[in-house]
């Protein structure tokens, strides 16, 4: 029952913000995404629907059973969900085997659906210096690296601050990510710069994108701090940022993944426009 209501809610949500404003045009330089996870309290159908109609291309960070929804709606999944978790990542040799096989289904799973990345964890440190976590991932990617060639799907290692958010998460700088993706020097690994968790962990973010953009294959969002909404009211200026983006000729996804304080959907819509440069 709560479940009907909830996704009644988005419905009428939809609908009302839909009416009041109706779509504008896009610019067309952004490929834009937006994370499942942030929009909870709405229904995939809907999210789907109201993406559709803004201009947003993708909905990420879904599994295997909610694919078949987005894709009715004419959109992709620019980041879907693979194996392990935050914590329990790449970085671990004990992991390996486990990460390797589910790796292996979710890779054949992903192809077969015509998606192209793969989202990976490096894990907590639990003692590792950062010198054995980068070996230890190399090590394990190594395996399945051959795999995601093959297939043409990129593998991304998400950024996430360790400061706030993340305690003891290991990629958490973008120095360690890139140091990692040097050494396996492979067009299907790359990180996920998550601008949010990058600017608490270490600022300087058009700079950093703009010397690692080699390395990097996909982008989140999020307002800072409290990953609210990215509007006037938190420190980033996303509209640079992103221009900044695309003027290093990046072709890949933005996706919003800041957690609305507001409306949802009208703050989605605003996010795709701040980032529409």
């Amino acid at each position: 029952m709560k479940a009907s209501l909830l996704a009644g809610a988005g419905a009428l949500t939809w609908g009302k913000s839909m009416a009041e404003n109706p779509p504008q045009p896009l610019k067309g330089h952004v490929h834009h995404s937006v994370s499942r996870w942030c929009f909870g309290k709405i229904s995939l159908e809907d999210l789907c629907r109201f993406s559709k109609e803004i201009g947003i291309e993708s909905v990420e960070l879904l599994g295997p059973e909610d694919w078949d929804t987005v894709k009715k709606f004419g959109l992709t999944c620019a980041m879907p969900s693979g194996p392990g978790g935050i914590a329990e990542g790449w970085n671990r040799v004990e992991n390996h085997d486990h990460l390797v096989s589910e790796s292996e289904r979710y890779l054949a799973m992903i192809q077969a659906a015509g998606f192209s990345n793969m989202i990976l964890m490096s894990g907590n440190r639990r003692g590792l210096s950062d010198e054995e976590g980068i070996e230890n991932c190399v090590k394990g990617l190594q395996r399945i690296l051959p795999l995601a060639e093959k297939l043409g799907i990129t593998l991304c290692m998400e950024l996430l601050n360790s400061k706030v958010d993340h305690k003891d998460y290991q990629c958490d700088h973008t120095a360690w990510g890139a140091e990692l993706a040097g050494r396996l020097s492979s067009e299907r690994f790359k990180l996920l710069y998550d601008i949010y968790h990058m600017q608490i962990m270490e600022g300087d973010v058009v700079r950093t994108i703009r010397e690692n953009i080699q390395y990097i294959g996909h982008f989140h969002t999020g307002g800072v701090p409290g990953r609210g909404e990215i509007d006037g009211g938190q420190e980033l200026n996303y509209p640079f940022i992103i221009k900044s983006i695309v003027d290093l000729g990046y072709k890949g996804f933005i996706g919003q993944e800041f957690v609305p304080q507001r409306d949802p959907l009208t703050s989605l819509r605003e996010a795709i426009h701040i980032c529409d440069v």
